[in-house]
């Protein structure tokens, strides 16, 4: 096979060492390079170098070109199964309804399965700036139905005429799920959460630990606001 110098690998000639390693199936020996360039010949494969640090450094008797595609190809599969972290937005208004509320929840929810980050925030527009407490309100509750799926980077802050939170998800992205287990897992989630409201005063979410707002700047504030806020 003909040389290349820019491969990463040195291949057949390039390797100039007294000795190698040639490891396979049946284990591993170390030869003189000049044997080991003549056993590859003879195989009709070439003499690649695996771990040019090792003493002596480590190679195999393969076919380069097989070899190469079967790197390219490992790469992109290992590349296809990461999940591409992306920021998504949510916008509200500060007087945003039950339905619409309920819609962006959903797809909030989506976002931060899939391993995305979220920016919601509530856009105030002309004397809408006035409702500033009430869009708080609203993103820390929008925080609080969202505890089960992501973590809160940044409390709402006020930036212009913007409110943003931060969200980052609790778990690393996966598969994007049917509509039908999303909704039915929404549900559920909708039952334990109703569950955990009606057992749990004020106070006592206020001082439990490990909760949605506790690594968060003036947590406990957020919280007492938003429960203020219901």
């Amino acid at each position: 096979m003909k040389n290349d110098k820019n491969n990463h690998y040195r291949v057949n000639e390039q390797i100039r060492v007294k000795e190698v390693r040639i490891v396979g199936d049946n284990g591993s020996t170390v030869v003189p390079t000049r044997q080991a360039l003549e056993m590859a010949r003879e195989e009709g494969v070439d003499l690649v170098e695996i771990s040019p640090n090792a003493q002596p450094p480590v190679c195999r008797l393969i076919d380069y070109s097989k070899f190469l595609y079967q790197q390219k190809k490992r790469a992109k599969e290992l590349k296809a199964k990461q999940v591409k972290q992306e920021v998504k937005e949510i916008r509200f208004g500060p007087q945003t309804d039950e339905h619409d509320y309920n819609f962006k929840l959903k797809h909030a929810k989506e976002f931060l399965e899939e391993g995305n980050k979220v920016r919601a925030f509530v856009f105030f527009r002309g004397r809408s700036i006035l409702f500033k407490e009430q869009g708080e309100v609203l993103l820390l509750r929008f925080a609080n139905d969202l505890e089960e799926y992501g973590k809160v980077e940044q409390m709402p802050a006020l930036e212009g005429k913007k409110m943003f939170l931060y969200l980052s998800p609790k778990k690393a992205g996966v598969a994007k799920k049917s509509q039908q287990k999303m909704d039915r897992e929404r549900r559920e989630a909708e039952a334990k959460n109703a569950s955990k409201a009606s057992e749990t005063s004020t106070e006592d979410n206020t001082s439990k630990g490990g909760g949605l707002f506790d690594n968060a700047k003036n947590g406990a504030d957020a919280l007492k606001k938003l429960n203020e806020g219901k």
